[in-house]
Formats: structure tokens, C-alpha cells, sequence
């Protein structure tokens, strides 16, 4: 199965990669954005039949090394 993890700082962290982005953006003509917060995402196969088993394997894996929990905070979605 597919979970895909989506990797984000945490409200109130400062996030410099987005502050560019959205700079950049404005700077290209594009008017109306807001605040631009950046991201990753993480897609990962795991083997297994059981949806709520693989999103618990996905889960520990964001807790112990894909996402930095001091900072950042996660979601799981399995496909």
C-alpha cells in the first residue's frame, strides 16, 4: 500500500523557504497570496493488507526520523 506523509513546520516557526517563495511570487506579478509555507512530502510503499496497520507503521516512521517533531508536525494518508 501507499501512505503518503506531508511534512510541515509547525504555526509559528519561521520558515524561510516560504517567505522566498512567496516573495519570488509576488515579484512574478502575482498578486493576492498570502502567507507561503513550505513543505515536503514523503511517498512510501509499505507492504501490507490492513489499511489502519500500514498508516501506524507510516505514522512511527514520521515520528522517528521524517519529521523533526520539535519543529514540524505530519499527516498520513494511505491510497
Amino acid at each position: 500500500m501507499k501512505a503518503v506523509v506531508t511534512v510541515m513546520l509547525k504555526a509559528g516557526v519561521l520558515d524561510p523557504q516560504g517567505k522566498a517563495i512567496g516573495q519570488a511570487l509576488h515579484g512574478l506579478g502575482f498578486e493576492g497570496v498570502g502567507e507561503v509555507r513550505a513543505g515536503k512530502v514523503i511517498e512510501l510503499d509499505i507492504a501490507g493488507s490492513d489499511r489502519a496497520e500500514v498508516k501506524a507503521k507510516a505514522e512511527d516512521m514520521a515520528r522517528k526520523l521524517l519529521a523533526n517533531m520539535v519543529i514540524e508536525s505530519f499527516k498520513v494518508e494511505v491510497a
